[in-house]
């Protein structure tokens, strides 16, 4: 089969694919660019489900699967998707890895037959490293639509390798993929990639150097001409790569260096310098594309593609591109919130129903008193308030959002805000992640895998909790609600409401590209990383799928690790309401220490405690506000706004306290379940332990600012 650990290298595979590998006969790579439809193949051949939107880059690490095709087991190891192979990227880096050093016995590159020669580039760069090829057209569905044709039998002639086509939705169509897998496997297809031919100048150094190469101990002939090329091209950490997999000091080698040398200086000659050399090669590459196309492509309609660029036109136009991106956000967020007040209400209705069943279940058990309020008053009211709350908004906004994203409009999204994140010093990538911060922080940092750059991936990552996420969105609503939208008349109290929760979200926005320039310039300094945005065609959302991929793979999921916290949380913070020291309970306590420094945050001791005890769930902390004022032994659950109102104002909530309050639910540290994402992301503590201060810091800043302007001019 050719796998082993030896031959592969510790970084080019996990230990896991070693696992699934043993039993199997051969190894399968998948290749191809961003948006093809590879982890449709993917899925579909083995079965498994991976995240298959429009986002470019979504597979950032490889993932395996097993199929087994008439006698033989076969492995596939999902590539992550790039462009090309000249390693600009953590993901080109990976495939290029797994390609050169994998040994898979074939390596199938899925390619989107309406934008073939563009995606012959990762083709003929291929070629360059092995011969063991498969070239697999797919979304034949979509080129059909077009009016596209492409003739696959003389696109095989011209490339030299099997091409197969595909609708990779269709798994039925795959068998023809198969049957090819299997035929050049077992060596009933030989295949003789023809790789291109470049100019008689790079085509006499790479010759020269080929008998150099020829003489050391580098048991794959194949790979001398490529090895050559990228010794012109005198990219270390390519060459580094080489030297380190094929332990071999091609650079200590004076010999070969020696001759590197001179056909540089021939090359130079020829106007072709180390600067230009590189894109002499892609330029070559794609003319070569370019010619096949003409010959293998038939167009019913030459501006197929004119619907989607007059959309393009308007949508990302300096003119309506922002304007409508906040329209469209607006709209989500709108359906969000108002869409999850009836199912909540719901929610909690059932809970409270079935709390009281419990409460008479434990009295029929005679239960003590400490146990029914530990396990009801404790855990389960707490539950019962995160599920209320989460749930719904969740089920609401992560389904809207990947619709846009299957619709193919969250690149558009990147591609307005890029200019803003550039100029912080950080990637246009980051907008997308941090949209995904308004449906649950947590998920966006694990959105934040898109970015290449392990830097601009941190700032993104640190940053993700400067927008409010879907669990404090009740709180911030509420509060603008009773105390903003409360000067205003009738319908004027909406619209005075919305826009202070606007303003919040801006501030956000804005507060995210401050601290990503700071960050940019500090303790994560370097510039923005080259962004390759591609925009991909508009596509009909397939609904089935983005319910089940929304609902269990992002909300019941966050949904779960929240739970996770909550639910200890709950029993301990009922612990220390009903736990008396002296006259007074442990909360009480807590929150006489912490009213000081509260105060000069605009704030009171029992707001700070409800905050800091609400790290496991943001939603728990006007609970426990309501809880702590009303003296009350378990956390109360008042559903009229009003009502929520005259006990704040009771309690001495001014104007200057409800502003202080939307900027601390803004700015305070990340709850639980993100904080656990961010260490799963990052294997850092220092880096989660920035996470939790960088918007605690901010936001403590500010709210003292507020109190000290409001009380110099008040």
């Amino acid at each position: 089969m050719g796998l082993t650990s030896s031959s592969t290298g510790a970084k080019v595979l996990e230990a896991d694919v070693f696992e699934k590998a043993i039993g199997c006969d051969f190894t399968i790579g998948l290749a191809g660019n961003p948006n093809v439809g590879k982890s449709t193949v993917f899925n579909a051949l083995t079965g498994m489900h991976q995240h298959t939107g429009n986002w470019p880059g979504k597979t950032v690490s490889n993932a395996v699967g097993k199929c087994r095709y008439k006698d033989k087991d076969l492995l596939f190891v999902d590539i992550p998707g790039t462009y090309s192979l000249m390693s600009n990227s953590e993901e080109e880096e990976i495939a290029r890895n797994y390609i050169c050093f994998g040994q898979a016995d074939v390596t199938v590159i899925v390619v989107d037959s309406t934008a073939l020669e563009r995606n012959l580039n990762l083709v003929f760069q291929t070629f360059e490293i092995t011969n063991n090829v498969i070239v697999c057209v797919n979304l034949l569905d979509e080129a059909k639509k077009k009016g596209i044709k492409i003739n696959l039998e003389l696109l095989s002639e011209y490339l030299g390798v099997p091409v197969v086509g595909v609708t990779a939705r269709r798994p039925k169509t795959l068998n023809r993929l198969l049957s090819a897998i299997y035929s050049v496997c077992t060596n009933k297809i030989k295949v003789n990639p023809k790789c291109v031919k470049y100019n008689e100048h790079i085509e006499d150094a790479i010759e020269k150097i080929t008998e150099k190469l020829k003489q050391t101990s580098i048991k794959n002939t194949y790979l001398h001409r490529w090895i050559a090329l990228k010794l012109i091209d005198g990219d270390e950490k390519i060459l580094k790569s080489l030297e380190n997999y094929l332990e071999i000091d091609l650079l200590g080698n004076k010999s070969i260096i020696s001759t590197v040398e001179k056909v540089k200086v021939k090359l130079m000659t020829n106007n072709i310098t180390k600067n230009n050399f590189r894109d002499r090669v892609v330029e070559e590459i794609l003319q070569n594309d370019e010619e096949i196309c003409e010959d293998v492509l038939e167009y019913e309609v030459r501006d197929y593609n004119d619907r989607d660029r007059k959309v393009d036109k308007i949508l990302t136009s300096k003119t309506f591109g922002i304007p409508l991106m906040i329209l469209f956000l607006g709209v989500i967020f709108w359906l969000t919130i108002t869409g999850a007040n009836y199912p909540s209400e719901m929610l909690s209705v059932f809970f409270g129903y079935v709390g009281d069943k419990l409460y008479a279940l434990f009295d029929y058990l005679h239960a003590p008193a400490f146990l029914k309020g530990v396990l009801i008053d404790g855990m389960y009211n707490t539950l019962s308030w995160v599920i209320s709350v989460m749930l719904p908004p969740m089920a609401i906004f992560f389904p809207l959002f990947t619709i846009l994203e299957d619709l193919g409009y969250l690149p558009r999204i990147a591609f307005n805000l890029d200019h803003y994140f550039k100029k912080a010093c950080a990637s246009g990538k980051q907008a997308l992640t941090m949209c995904m911060g308004f449906g649950c922080n947590a998920a966006g940092v694990i959105g934040c895998r898109i970015i290449n750059s392990t830097r601009e991936r941190l700032i993104a990552i640190l940053t993700n909790a400067f927008v409010p996420c879907n669990g404090r969105f009740p709180f911030l609503i509420a509060v603008a609600s009773i105390f903003i939208g409360g000067v205003g008349f009738s319908f004027g109290n909406s619209i005075l409401s919305t826009l202070a929760v606007l303003f919040v979200i801006i501030l956000g926005i804005l507060l995210t590209l401050f601290i990503s320039k700071f960050l940019s310039k500090t303790v994560l300094k370097g510039m923005p990383s080259t962004l390759t945005l591609e925009l991909p065609p508009y596509r009909k959302p397939q609904i089935g799928r983005i319910l089940v991929r929304s609902i269990f793979d992002r909300t019941l999921y966050v949904l779960g690790r929240a739970m996770v916290f909550a639910a200890p949380a709950g029993i301990v913070i009922w612990l220390m309401a009903n736990i008396g020291i002296g006259n007074a309970s442990i909360l009480t306590h807590i929150a006489t220490f912490l009213n000081p420094f509260a105060q000069l945050m605009g704030l009171d001791g029992y707001i700070l405690t409800a905050f800091i005890l609400g790290l496991p769930a943001n939603e728990i902390v006007l609970p426990i506000i309501l809880m702590c004022y009303l003296g009350k032994g378990t956390m109360v659950d008042i559903e009229n706004t009003m009502e929520i109102g005259k006990v704040l104002i009771a309690n001495g909530w001014t104007i200057l306290t409800a502003v202080n309050v939307m900027i601390f639910t803004l700015l305070h540290f990340p709850c639980a379940t993100t904080l656990m994402t961010i260490k799963s992301e990052t294997k850092s503590l220092k880096w989660t332990a920035l996470a939790f201060v960088l918007p605690t810091v901010c936001g403590i800043g500010l709210c003292m600012f507020t109190n000290l302007i409001y009380h110099i001019i008040i």
